[in-house]
């Protein structure tokens, strides 16, 4: 599991200064990739790579809306993988104010290489397998 915490912004929210729906998208987006890095996954080199452009795609969302984040609140998304395929992730996603989860988001992510899907390599199986649920 990878954790980011991130600031909500006044941007973020809509009118009732709770966090607009389609932010948590961003959230989640920006949790993703972070993880991805920091386990040494480079998605600029991975689209640039001979036989590519490799990339990740989101083929479907489940969001669960549990309890309003705020302006300034301080939020923790937690990422994890949950299962991996040849060529396709499932990734959990857990947006917290401190022990308190206000939305939670199943993922399927699929691997692409030309725009068709692309198994992962062995570097990149176990790079992943990092994330994965204890």
């Amino acid at each position: 599991m990878k954790t980011l915490t991130l600031r909500i912004y006044y941007e973020d929210t809509d009118f009732s200064g709770f966090v607009y729906h389609a932010r948590y998208l961003h959230f989640f987006e920006r949790a993703r990739t972070e993880a991805l890095r920091d386990l040494g996954v480079d998605h600029r080199a991975m689209f640039e790579a001979e036989g590519g452009p490799f990339f990740f795609v989101v083929r479907r969302m489940e969001i669960d809306f549990r309890s309003p984040a705020r302006m300034d609140d301080i939020v923790t998304v937690e990422t994890r993988v949950a299962e991996r395929g040849a060529a396709s992730l499932v990734m959990t996603q857990n947006l917290l104010r401190a022990e308190t989860l206000l939305c939670s988001a199943r993922v399927e992510i699929a691997h692409l290489a030309n725009g068709k899907p692309r198994r992962f390599g062995p570097d990149l199986r176990s790079r992943l397998d990092l994330l994965a649920n204890p």
